[in-house]
Protein backbone atom coordinates (compact mmCIF):
# COMPACT_ATOMS: atom_id res chain seq x y z
CA UNK A 1 0.00 0.00 0.00
CA UNK A 2 1.36 3.66 -0.96
CA UNK A 3 1.99 5.70 1.47
CA UNK A 4 -0.14 8.57 -0.07
CA UNK A 5 -2.86 5.54 0.18
CA UNK A 6 -2.41 4.52 3.58
CA UNK A 7 -2.07 8.08 4.88
CA UNK A 8 -5.49 9.00 3.08
CA UNK A 9 -7.34 6.13 4.56
CA UNK A 10 -6.14 7.14 8.19
CA UNK A 11 -7.40 10.74 7.33
CA UNK A 12 -10.83 9.12 6.53
CA UNK A 13 -10.90 7.41 9.51
CA UNK A 14 -10.04 10.06 11.91
CA UNK A 15 -12.51 12.06 10.52
CA UNK A 16 -15.43 9.39 10.34
CA UNK A 17 -14.40 8.50 13.98
CA UNK A 18 -14.41 12.29 15.21
CA UNK A 19 -17.67 13.19 13.98
CA UNK A 20 -20.78 12.74 16.05
CA UNK A 21 -23.13 13.14 12.88
CA UNK A 22 -22.93 11.89 9.65
CA UNK A 23 -20.85 13.15 7.20
CA UNK A 24 -21.80 13.97 3.66
CA UNK A 25 -19.52 12.64 0.90
CA UNK A 26 -18.89 16.55 -0.48
CA UNK A 27 -17.69 17.57 3.10
CA UNK A 28 -15.04 13.97 2.88
CA UNK A 29 -13.76 15.23 -0.39
CA UNK A 30 -13.36 18.56 0.64
CA UNK A 31 -11.90 17.52 3.79
CA UNK A 32 -9.35 14.88 3.74
CA UNK A 33 -6.07 14.38 1.77
CA UNK A 34 -6.04 13.12 -1.36
CA UNK A 35 -9.33 13.51 -2.37
CA UNK A 36 -9.66 17.41 -2.40
CA UNK A 37 -7.37 17.74 -5.93
CA UNK A 38 -9.24 14.42 -7.79
CA UNK A 39 -12.56 14.57 -10.08
CA UNK A 40 -15.82 14.34 -9.03
CA UNK A 41 -15.57 10.69 -10.85
CA UNK A 42 -12.19 9.52 -9.57
CA UNK A 43 -12.85 10.83 -6.04
CA UNK A 44 -16.12 8.52 -6.08
CA UNK A 45 -14.25 5.42 -7.27
CA UNK A 46 -11.25 6.41 -4.98
CA UNK A 47 -13.97 6.69 -2.04
CA UNK A 48 -15.90 3.46 -2.84
CA UNK A 49 -12.46 1.38 -2.49
CA UNK A 50 -11.49 3.34 0.37
CA UNK A 51 -14.62 2.41 2.00
CA UNK A 52 -13.66 -1.38 1.21
CA UNK A 53 -10.90 -1.12 1.90
CA UNK A 54 -11.42 -0.23 5.85
CA UNK A 55 -14.60 -2.45 6.03
CA UNK A 56 -12.30 -5.73 5.25
CA UNK A 57 -9.82 -4.31 7.86
CA UNK A 58 -12.85 -4.50 10.62
CA UNK A 59 -14.02 -0.81 10.37
CA UNK A 60 -17.12 -0.43 10.75
CA UNK A 61 -18.49 2.48 8.97
CA UNK A 62 -22.35 3.22 9.06
CA UNK A 63 -24.45 4.63 6.19
CA UNK A 64 -27.11 7.00 7.48
CA UNK A 65 -28.78 10.40 7.55
CA UNK A 66 -28.76 13.40 10.11
CA UNK A 67 -32.28 14.79 9.37
CA UNK A 68 -35.34 12.01 10.18
CA UNK A 69 -37.65 13.72 8.07
CA UNK A 70 -35.16 13.59 4.47
CA UNK A 71 -32.93 10.94 3.84
CA UNK A 72 -32.32 12.21 0.45
CA UNK A 73 -28.44 13.05 1.57
CA UNK A 74 -26.56 9.93 2.69
CA UNK A 75 -23.67 10.21 4.83
CA UNK A 76 -20.90 8.37 7.11
CA UNK A 77 -19.35 7.89 10.24
CA UNK A 78 -17.84 5.26 12.65
CA UNK A 79 -19.43 4.32 15.62
CA UNK A 80 -16.96 4.38 18.65
CA UNK A 81 -18.70 2.30 20.77
CA UNK A 82 -18.67 -0.59 17.65
CA UNK A 83 -14.65 0.63 16.95
CA UNK A 84 -12.38 0.89 20.10
CA UNK A 85 -11.24 -1.67 21.87
CA UNK A 86 -12.02 -1.85 25.63
CA UNK A 87 -9.16 -1.14 28.30
CA UNK A 88 -6.28 -3.34 28.14
CA UNK A 89 -3.67 -3.85 30.11
CA UNK A 90 0.00 -5.87 29.70
CA UNK A 91 2.00 -7.30 31.80
CA UNK A 92 5.43 -6.16 32.89
CA UNK A 93 6.85 -8.94 30.90
CA UNK A 94 4.86 -7.97 28.06
CA UNK A 95 5.37 -4.26 28.29
CA UNK A 96 9.07 -5.86 27.86
CA UNK A 97 8.43 -7.73 24.52
CA UNK A 98 6.75 -4.58 22.75
CA UNK A 99 9.79 -2.27 23.93
CA UNK A 100 12.38 -5.19 22.39
CA UNK A 101 10.03 -5.72 19.32
CA UNK A 102 10.19 -1.46 18.28
CA UNK A 103 13.51 -1.68 18.11
CA UNK A 104 13.03 -4.02 15.49
CA UNK A 105 12.78 -1.55 12.87
CA UNK A 106 15.33 1.12 14.12
CA UNK A 107 16.94 1.35 10.69
CA UNK A 108 13.16 0.98 8.40
CA UNK A 109 11.07 3.95 7.55
CA UNK A 110 8.42 2.27 10.27
CA UNK A 111 10.83 3.99 12.80
CA UNK A 112 8.41 7.46 12.68
CA UNK A 113 5.61 4.75 13.25
CA UNK A 114 7.04 3.24 16.09
CA UNK A 115 7.68 5.86 17.85
CA UNK A 116 4.43 7.19 17.59
CA UNK A 117 3.24 3.30 18.57
CA UNK A 118 5.61 4.08 22.04
CA UNK A 119 4.00 7.19 22.88
CA UNK A 120 0.40 6.37 22.76
CA UNK A 121 1.70 3.28 24.72
CA UNK A 122 2.89 5.27 27.60
CA UNK A 123 0.05 7.64 27.28
CA UNK A 124 -1.89 4.82 28.52
CA UNK A 125 0.22 4.23 31.90
CA UNK A 126 2.37 1.74 30.15
CA UNK A 127 6.19 2.33 31.11
CA UNK A 128 8.57 1.44 28.50
CA UNK A 129 11.74 2.36 28.97
CA UNK A 130 13.08 1.44 25.22
CA UNK A 131 16.37 3.26 25.43
CA UNK A 132 17.72 0.56 28.00
CA UNK A 133 16.54 -2.11 25.84
CA UNK A 134 18.86 -1.48 22.85
CA UNK A 135 22.22 -2.06 24.46
CA UNK A 136 21.87 -5.91 24.99
CA UNK A 137 18.65 -6.45 23.08
CA UNK A 138 18.81 -8.75 19.90
CA UNK A 139 19.80 -6.66 16.79
CA UNK A 140 17.01 -6.94 14.10
CA UNK A 141 18.01 -4.41 11.82
CA UNK A 142 16.45 -3.78 8.26
CA UNK A 143 19.26 -2.17 6.41
CA UNK A 144 18.42 -4.66 2.85
CA UNK A 145 16.48 -2.09 0.21
CA UNK A 146 14.99 -5.06 -0.68
CA UNK A 147 13.20 -4.82 3.36
CA UNK A 148 10.57 -2.33 2.64
CA UNK A 149 8.94 -3.03 -0.68
CA UNK A 150 8.73 -6.81 0.47
CA UNK A 151 7.40 -6.07 3.67
CA UNK A 152 4.61 -4.41 2.50
CA UNK A 153 3.80 -6.79 -0.61
CA UNK A 154 3.21 -9.82 2.07
CA UNK A 155 0.85 -7.71 3.70
CA UNK A 156 -0.66 -6.49 0.00
CA UNK A 157 -0.56 -10.04 -1.28
CA UNK A 158 0.96 -9.02 -4.20
CA UNK A 159 3.64 -10.76 -6.41
CA UNK A 160 6.84 -9.22 -6.56
CA UNK A 161 9.80 -9.34 -9.09
CA UNK A 162 13.64 -8.98 -8.07
CA UNK A 163 17.19 -9.78 -9.45
CA UNK A 164 18.39 -12.73 -7.34
CA UNK A 165 22.28 -13.72 -7.04
CA UNK A 166 23.38 -11.92 -10.34
CA UNK A 167 21.56 -9.22 -12.46
CA UNK A 168 20.70 -11.27 -15.24
CA UNK A 169 18.58 -13.85 -12.81
CA UNK A 170 15.49 -11.98 -11.98
CA UNK A 171 12.69 -13.92 -10.06
CA UNK A 172 9.13 -13.48 -9.44
CA UNK A 173 7.83 -14.83 -6.16
CA UNK A 174 4.58 -14.66 -4.25
CA UNK A 175 6.07 -13.89 -1.28
CA UNK A 176 4.41 -15.15 2.01
CA UNK A 177 6.85 -14.37 5.22
CA UNK A 178 10.11 -12.21 6.06
CA UNK A 179 12.07 -14.39 8.35
CA UNK A 180 15.40 -13.33 10.23
CA UNK A 181 17.65 -16.23 11.02
CA UNK A 182 21.30 -16.29 11.76
CA UNK A 183 21.57 -12.61 11.72
CA UNK A 184 20.08 -12.33 7.98
CA UNK A 185 16.51 -11.35 6.52
CA UNK A 186 14.41 -14.34 4.20
CA UNK A 187 11.93 -14.12 2.25
CA UNK A 188 9.83 -17.42 1.99
CA UNK A 189 7.10 -17.28 -0.90
CA UNK A 190 6.08 -19.04 -4.03
CA UNK A 191 8.47 -18.94 -7.42
CA UNK A 192 6.65 -18.67 -9.89
CA UNK A 193 9.53 -19.30 -12.30
CA UNK A 194 10.62 -22.42 -10.59
CA UNK A 195 7.17 -23.36 -9.81
CA UNK A 196 7.94 -24.56 -6.27
CA UNK A 197 8.38 -22.95 -2.55
CA UNK A 198 11.58 -21.09 -2.53
CA UNK A 199 13.84 -18.85 0.07
CA UNK A 200 15.53 -16.20 -0.69
CA UNK A 201 17.93 -14.09 1.18
CA UNK A 202 17.62 -10.37 0.98
CA UNK A 203 21.27 -9.90 1.26
CA UNK A 204 21.67 -11.41 -2.42
CA UNK A 205 19.12 -9.73 -4.19
CA UNK A 206 20.39 -7.10 -6.34
CA UNK A 207 18.26 -3.39 -6.44
CA UNK A 208 14.87 -2.98 -5.30
CA UNK A 209 12.19 -5.16 -5.95
CA UNK A 210 9.09 -4.35 -7.88
CA UNK A 211 5.85 -5.43 -7.55
CA UNK A 212 3.65 -7.53 -10.09
CA UNK A 213 0.11 -7.46 -11.06
CA UNK A 214 -2.67 -6.28 -8.52
CA UNK A 215 -2.97 -7.03 -4.64
CA UNK A 216 -4.83 -9.91 -2.94
CA UNK A 217 -3.61 -11.82 -5.79
CA UNK A 218 -2.86 -15.13 -4.05
CA UNK A 219 -3.49 -16.48 -0.94
CA UNK A 220 -0.53 -18.19 1.42
CA UNK A 221 -0.73 -21.21 2.24
CA UNK A 222 -1.22 -22.37 6.08
CA UNK A 223 1.32 -21.75 8.80
CA UNK A 224 2.51 -24.90 9.19
CA UNK A 225 3.79 -25.30 5.78
CA UNK A 226 5.58 -21.61 6.13
CA UNK A 227 7.04 -22.30 9.30
CA UNK A 228 8.46 -25.78 7.45
CA UNK A 229 10.67 -23.77 5.34
CA UNK A 230 11.50 -21.43 7.81
CA UNK A 231 12.69 -24.16 10.02
CA UNK A 232 14.95 -25.46 7.32
CA UNK A 233 17.16 -22.54 7.47
CA UNK A 234 18.14 -22.91 11.36
CA UNK A 235 18.74 -26.64 10.58
CA UNK A 236 20.65 -26.43 7.20
CA UNK A 237 22.65 -23.54 9.15
CA UNK A 238 23.12 -24.94 12.34
CA UNK A 239 27.33 -26.21 12.43
CA UNK A 240 28.20 -25.86 16.07
CA UNK A 241 26.16 -27.01 19.54
CA UNK A 242 27.08 -25.04 22.40
CA UNK A 243 26.31 -26.40 26.16
CA UNK A 244 25.15 -22.97 27.71
CA UNK A 245 23.87 -22.04 31.49
CA UNK A 246 20.99 -20.07 30.89
CA UNK A 247 19.30 -18.20 34.16
CA UNK A 248 15.63 -19.33 35.03
CA UNK A 249 13.62 -18.56 32.18
CA UNK A 250 15.50 -16.36 30.56
CA UNK A 251 16.48 -16.52 26.60
CA UNK A 252 13.78 -18.23 25.87
CA UNK A 253 14.63 -18.52 22.49
CA UNK A 254 17.51 -20.42 23.52
CA UNK A 255 15.70 -22.62 25.60
CA UNK A 256 13.15 -23.45 23.03
CA UNK A 257 15.81 -24.16 20.07
CA UNK A 258 18.02 -26.17 22.82
CA UNK A 259 17.51 -29.37 24.94
CA UNK A 260 18.14 -29.51 28.42
CA UNK A 261 21.88 -31.28 29.36
CA UNK A 262 23.84 -31.89 32.39
CA UNK A 263 26.43 -29.77 33.54
CA UNK A 264 29.90 -31.20 34.04
CA UNK A 265 30.84 -28.06 36.32
CA UNK A 266 28.51 -26.43 38.89
CA UNK A 267 26.50 -23.97 37.44
CA UNK A 268 25.71 -20.46 39.78
CA UNK A 269 21.94 -20.62 41.87
CA UNK A 270 19.14 -20.16 39.63
CA UNK A 271 21.10 -21.78 36.06
CA UNK A 272 20.37 -24.47 34.68
CA UNK A 273 22.16 -26.42 31.17
CA UNK A 274 21.50 -26.33 27.84
CA UNK A 275 22.77 -27.69 24.72
CA UNK A 276 21.93 -25.24 22.08
CA UNK A 277 22.38 -25.44 18.11
CA UNK A 278 24.50 -22.42 16.21
CA UNK A 279 25.38 -21.01 13.13
CA UNK A 280 29.11 -20.25 13.26
CA UNK A 281 30.24 -17.02 13.06
CA UNK A 282 26.91 -15.86 14.58
CA UNK A 283 26.71 -17.47 17.84
CA UNK A 284 29.25 -15.47 19.80
CA UNK A 285 26.69 -12.39 19.15
CA UNK A 286 23.40 -14.31 19.61
CA UNK A 287 24.91 -14.98 23.15
CA UNK A 288 25.99 -12.33 23.83
CA UNK A 289 22.39 -10.49 23.51
CA UNK A 290 21.19 -12.10 26.59
CA UNK A 291 23.86 -10.59 28.40
CA UNK A 292 24.74 -12.47 32.25
CA UNK A 293 21.67 -14.33 31.75
CA UNK A 294 23.27 -16.35 29.91
CA UNK A 295 27.20 -18.70 29.87
CA UNK A 296 28.77 -20.39 27.71
CA UNK A 297 30.04 -23.79 29.38
CA UNK A 298 31.57 -25.06 26.64
CA UNK A 299 33.53 -24.93 23.78
CA UNK A 300 35.82 -22.61 25.47
CA UNK A 301 36.50 -20.96 22.11
CA UNK A 302 32.92 -19.74 22.04
CA UNK A 303 33.25 -18.60 25.53
CA UNK A 304 36.22 -16.67 24.74
CA UNK A 305 34.75 -15.02 21.53
CA UNK A 306 31.45 -14.05 23.82
CA UNK A 307 34.17 -12.60 26.47
CA UNK A 308 35.84 -10.60 24.24
CA UNK A 309 32.33 -9.42 22.36
CA UNK A 310 30.87 -7.78 25.41
CA UNK A 311 34.16 -6.42 26.43
CA UNK A 312 34.01 -4.65 23.20
CA UNK A 313 30.44 -3.22 23.85
CA UNK A 314 31.95 -1.86 27.48
CA UNK A 315 34.79 -0.68 25.66
CA UNK A 316 32.47 1.14 23.31
CA UNK A 317 30.17 2.50 25.77
CA UNK A 318 32.92 3.86 28.02
CA UNK A 319 34.20 5.66 24.87
CA UNK A 320 31.03 7.83 24.92
CA UNK A 321 29.34 5.91 22.30
CA UNK A 322 25.47 5.84 22.12
CA UNK A 323 23.94 1.99 21.30
CA UNK A 324 22.04 3.53 18.65
CA UNK A 325 24.81 4.23 16.55
CA UNK A 326 25.11 2.17 13.07
CA UNK A 327 27.15 -1.13 13.42
CA UNK A 328 29.18 -1.87 10.69
CA UNK A 329 28.24 -4.90 8.51
CA UNK A 330 28.55 -8.48 8.61
CA UNK A 331 29.60 -9.85 4.71
CA UNK A 332 26.74 -12.13 4.09
CA UNK A 333 28.39 -15.67 2.87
Amino acid sequence: MARRKTERLVNLTILLLSSRRFVPKEQIRATVEGYRDSSAEAFMRMFERDKDELRALGVPIETGSNDALFSDEQGYRISRTDFELPPIEFTPDEATVLGLASTVWQQASMAEDTAHALAKLRAAGIELDAGRLTALAPRLSAREEAFEPLWQAVVDRQAVKFGYRTADEVRTVEPWRLAWRNNSWYLVGYDRDRMAPRVFKLARMTGAPSTVGKPDAFDPPDEELISQHTAVLTSRAADLTALLAIRGVRAPALRRRGAAAESPLPLPAGFHAYRVPFTSGYAAGEIAAYGADVVVCEPAELRAEVVSHLRGVLKVHAAGKGPGQPEPERNPS
